[in-house]
């Protein structure tokens, strides 16, 4: 599990692999670190496969398709989170890595972002509701019901982060709140079955 509180970027040093990619990331801290722990890359729930001076991440296909790391290259910065542990502050909301799918930045204007999803998430986006882009937890701002939202970024996270960096035609990657997307499915399930 993560919380969205991004603790600083990585830098993509090499990608290897055919199907299967090998991505190896110099990530802000290694301490306490385990192969087989987990680390969110830009919102992307990854094992860790090798630590030394870089940390070396199997990509699968599968995950390839779903987020924005198949667009990665060597020398791009990603947003870098490591896996809660018990007795740590929850500064954002629960996160657990797995990405509902992707988005593309449509306006900058500042430090207010308007993103714009496929229209199939337009159930889950809720105005000041939870939502983490490319692992960043953030407060919806305003929606239009279709998919598209704003968010508004204070100086901090996009100092911390790689949003700071993305422009118009960007694509991020979205995990909806666990606790949206469950009352929404149930209520979904609860208004076919007085349908039927």
């Amino acid at each position: 599990m993560f919380t969205g509180i991004v603790q600083g970027t990585g830098s993509v040093h090499s990608i290897e692999g055919d199907e299967t990619l090998t991505f190896s990331i110099e990530i802000p801290s290694t301490e306490g670190l385990e192969v087989g722990g987990s680390v969110s890359i830009d919102g992307v729930c990854l094992t860790a496969t090798s630590i030394g001076d870089l940390v070396t991440f199997d990509v699968i296909p599968e995950t390839i398709q779903r987020t924005t790391l198949g667009s990665l290259t060597q020398g791009d910065s990603v947003n870098v989170e490591r896996a809660l542990k018990f007795g740590d502050e929850l500064g954002g909301h629960l996160l657990s890595g797995h990405i509902m799918g992707t988005a593309e930045i449509t306006k900058v204007v500042n430090q207010d972002y308007t993103i714009c999803c496929a229209p199939e998430m337009a159930d889950y986006i809720q105005e000041k509701g939870y939502i983490a882009v490319d692992g960043i937890s953030l407060t919806v701002g305003e929606t239009d019901g279709k998919g598209s939202f704003a968010v508004h970024i204070i100086p901090e996270t996009l100092r911390l982060t790689t949003l700071g960096n993305k422009s118009e035609g960007d694509h991020v990657n979205i995990e909806i709140d666990a606790m949206t997307q469950a009352v929404v499915e149930t209520t979904k399930r609860m208004m076919q079955q007085r349908e039927a």
